[in-house]
């Protein structure tokens, strides 16, 4: 349901390619039977919706009412639009920008929704200051025009020089970005030295002053009511874990507790692809005495233990271990292998990396420098063939070995060009530019290496591994506002403004096919392929304006062929796009940098590891280099099986796990069939209480991988005390963020 849903959508956003104005154009009756047929599968959706949802609470929906309206507006634009169209008089398709509307508002997208929430939650506060903003550039554009406006100066055009008040503005305004600087203030820089004093003391009150202002209102305000959300849903979560063990609970002596077996069961639903080992291995943790059952304390945490990734390795004894023993065990061999394991074989090929990265910036036609090319080159097959002779292949190619899996595709890809271009090369039969760019791309690549040998870059990029999935919200919402501005553009400007191509003779090509346009800064520029003729065009130029650089010649170039009033399409943008939505992209970005680089274990990977070592089968991640690993496990008794410590390292030979986002301590459990029959066989069909709880833990935003808000999940709830019993419901769906809700026992992150 949520691919199709997604689809239908992609669909419905992508009908602007082919409509008037069109890239691909296509008959105005094919796109809208698809779009018809788009808002039937959203209709669809909708009463899908609603026989899953009470009815006061479908009604009650906010996102329901828009999704609905929708729809209705835009079969009505469809009617009028198409029998307009018909009688040949041509009207504006309005309904198109409200597309995203269906992005926005399904029950998918709830990510893109927290996104609109901040930028609503952080207007008001912002509005004030963009207010007193707009004041002081008044003040500052009425002190230009007394002090230019009456001295006769010229801009560069010929054009009179700040004599009017809204040109006046509008220019002060194009210098907050500084894309005018220095040319707005030259024609008096020129007059007098003295007003130069203006135009910088204007430079850092707005540009340096208030623009920070903004963005420490913006970063204020998103994280206030950020930690509120994250607030709401921890307590959620509390909330609803306190529910579903007072469904589960029974009373065994004094205190209530789940029995075992409920315990097995919901995790089981609660994660359906759980191992059994792992399972075991939560048990023992929830369980601390192995009482048969879990107290409070201990269930309320499980939305956390299965939160918590783990990763199975399956270490097994070397090919060549098993097919020629005698020379793998060999005096020669093991030397090999211990020097390929020592940190100084990785310090060694940094090196080489560095000295080819200085061979690839000299020139290439240099016989000296295209032989040492091949000597890199095999220097990089000749480790890869180590570091396969020394760990075990399917070890080194595992799912998770990223870094392996891009070292060795580059090399291999990287020496495929190479003897691709030196076969082509002679042969002269056609141009091979295409591949040699190939290859220099793929050498420059291999730089890229040195990430992996320092830990403070593996650190940088893990951090902003982790915030990516995060990131794409944002891209998400550009994405909307992109489409709702294009749209606009498309119908305001389309054909005002074109491209005849970058060798056109014709008379219009120099003046963009516009007259308003000669002599213009627009044309002069040769911006005429910066328009809004059709949907990609129309990112492109949005793009240029989110960059802000020369935004104030494109800005005039459409005012020129329009009406000067269609530059507050663009100061509508800049302010919308650049001010609001970038200042909140980068305070998300601080926030979430912040706390992925900085948190450390959680209590409960604590408890996790803890457990392991009190297990006697810890062992650490730098020991997992082969199929040696398990020589190098600690043999005491561990009390998690009754056998002598070398009936335990036969055991540990096969199944091994550890915490994915930790580089510390591996979990060694025993074999796969002992904890088989530790767990025993699944219990009954689920109640119908049974399975709505367990579905809360799905819900709540726990995953299989580590999202930045469960990262803020898991700083707030260290602040909340294991005792408290949350408030109720009403009050937590109510939350403000002005409120105190928790006394901070400890360092504050926010």
């Amino acid at each position: 349901m949520q691919v199709a849903t997604y689809f239908f959508i992609c669909v419905d956003l992508s009908l602007a390619l082919f409509e008037e104005p069109a890239l691909f154009p296509v008959p105005f009756l094919a796109t809208s039977l698809v779009e018809v047929l788009c808002l039937m599968v959203f209709s669809g959706r909708l009463v899908h919706f609603a026989k899953v949802t009470p009815q006061m609470v479908f009604w009650k929906d906010t996102k329901n009412i828009c999704i609905m309206v929708a729809i209705v507006l835009t079969l009505i634009d469809l009617i009028i639009y198409g029998s307009l169209e018909a009688v040949n008089i041509h009207s504006i398709r309005w309904s198109r920008v409200l597309r995203p509307v269906f992005l926005i508002n399904f029950p998918e997208s709830r990510q893109i929704r927290r996104a609109f929430r901040s930028i609503r939650n952080t207007l008001p506060d912002i509005l004030y200051v963009f207010l007193l903003f707009m004041f002081n550039m008044l003040i500052f554009s009425l002190m230009a025009l007394k002090l230019f406006g009456e001295r006769g100066l010229k801009t560069v055009e010929g054009s009179a020089y700040f004599t009017n008040i809204l040109e006046i503005v509008f220019e002060l305004y194009v210098l907050v970005t500084t894309a005018n600087s220095p040319d707005v203030m030259m024609p008096a820089y020129d007059f007098s030295w003295w007003y130069s004093l203006y135009f910088i003391t204007y430079l850092i009150i707005n540009t340096y002053i208030f623009m920070s202002v903004f963005l420490a209102v913006v970063y204020n305000n998103y994280r206030k009511h950020l930690k509120n959300e994250i607030r709401k849903l921890a307590y959620l979560k509390r909330h609803k874990m306190i529910e579903a063990f007072n469904i589960l609970k029974v009373k065994v002596g004094t205190e209530f507790v789940v029995q075992e077996a409920q315990w097995r069961r919901l995790a089981k639903v609660a994660a359906p692809d759980i191992s059994s080992s792992h399972l075991e291995l939560l048990l023992r943790i929830s369980d601390e005495g192995q009482k048969g059952h879990v107290d409070k304390m201990n269930f309320l945490r499980l939305a956390d233990l299965l939160n918590i990734q783990v990763v199975t390795v399956n270490i097994k004894r070397h090919p060549l271990e098993a097919w020629v023993p005698r020379l793998y065990q060999s005096s020669a061999s093991l030397w090999v292998q211990k020097v390929v394991r020592h940190r100084a074989f990785v310090w060694v090929y940094d090196v080489i990396i560095l000295i080819n990265a200085i061979f690839i910036a000299l020139d290439e036609k240099n016989p000296f420098i295209s032989y040492a090319e091949w000597l890199f080159l095999s220097l990089y097959i000749i480790e890869i063939l180590l570091k396969l002779y020394t760990f075990e292949p399917r070890v080194y190619f595992g799912r998770k070995q990223f870094w392996n899996w891009f070292d060795t595709l580059i090399i291999i890809a990287a020496l495929v060009a190479t003897v691709a271009t030196t076969t082509i090369q002679p042969a002269r039969k056609y141009n091979s530019q295409q591949i040699l760019d190939i290859v220099l791309v793929l050498r420059i690549l291999r730089l890229l290496r040195v990430i992996v040998s320092i830990q403070r870059f593996r650190v940088i990029v893990t951090t902003l591994i982790n915030i990516g999935p995060a990131m794409l919200t944002f891209g998400g919402l550009v994405l909307v506002v992109y489409y709702v501005f294009a749209i606009i553009g498309m119908e305001v400007f389309h054909g005002k403004v074109r491209f005849f191509g970058p060798n056109a003779t014709t008379p219009d090509a120099p003046v963009c096919g516009n007259p308003a346009l000669k002599d213009s800064a627009f044309a002069r520029d040769k911006y005429c392929k910066n328009n809004f003729n059709d949907l990609a065009s129309s990112f492109i130029l949005l793009v240029e304006l989110t960059v802000v650089n020369q935004w104030h010649i494109l800005a005039g170039g459409f005012a020129l062929v329009t009406h000067q009033a269609a530059k507050l399409y663009f100061i509508g943008f800049h302010v919308v796009v650049v001010i609001l939505i970038v200042n909140i992209f980068i305070a998300f970005i601080l926030e979430a940098f912040f706390v992925a680089y900085s948190l450390e274990k959680s209590e409960v990977e604590t408890a996790i590891e803890k457990k392991i070592q009190e297990l006697g089968v810890g062992i650490q991640e730098e020991e997992m280099q082969d199929g040696k690993l398990i020589d190098n496990v600690d043999a005491k008794d561990s009390g998690f099986h009754g056998d002598d410590a070398e009936n335990k390292r036969k055991a540990l030979k096969g199944l091994y796990f550890r915490i994915a986002s930790k580089r510390g301590l591996l979990l060694g459990l025993r074999s796969l069939q002992w904890l088989k029959s530790s767990v025993g066989s699944a219990a009954g069909k689920m109640s119908e209480s049974f399975l709505t709880f367990s579905s809360f833990l799905s819900k709540s935003g726990y995953h299989e991988y580590r999202t930045v808000d469960t990262l803020l999940q898991q700083m707030f709830e260290s602040e909340i005390a294991p005792e408290d019993e949350a408030p109720s419901l009403d009050e937590i769906l109510n939350f403000s963020p002005i409120r105190v809700w928790v006394r901070l026992p400890g360092p504050k992150y926010y």
